[in-house]
């Protein structure tokens, strides 16, 4: 008997926290920390990566529409601190970065009115 498994939309996931602080969480369900089963494989068949998390932040998590004062160009924007397991991500590769399960991923906003 041949058996396939059926396709569908249960993708393995890689739990991961997101937190939000500086004001970011305001984007976000006005909610600090976020336990997200993040699908394994990003929309191109790779690896999820920060990119791809940060797509699918916007994409998911967001509400309103103020996506501008979270993301410039494809990237989070200026002025927004993003830590891997408290490690800056620019140590990590940024946006290439792959997820694993149980990182914590930190955005602050370093931009403060006046």
């Amino acid at each position: 008997m041949n058996v396939t498994e059926p396709v569908g939309e249960h993708m393995d996931t890689v739990l991961i926290t997101v937190e939000f602080t500086g004001g970011l969480e305001m984007l976000f369900a006005n909610k600090r920390k976020h336990s997200i089963p993040l699908p394994a494989v990003d929309e191109n068949g790779g690896a999820s990566n920060l990119a791809y998390l940060v797509r699918y932040l916007c994409d998911n998590l967001m509400r309103g529409h103020k996506k501008e004062l979270f993301v410039l160009n494809d990237t989070v924007r200026p002025g927004i601190l993003v830590l891997v397991n408290d490690a800056d991500w620019e140590l990590e590769g940024e946006g290439a970065y792959v997820l694993q399960k149980g990182d914590n991923i930190l955005f602050v906003s370093t931009l403060h009115g006046g």
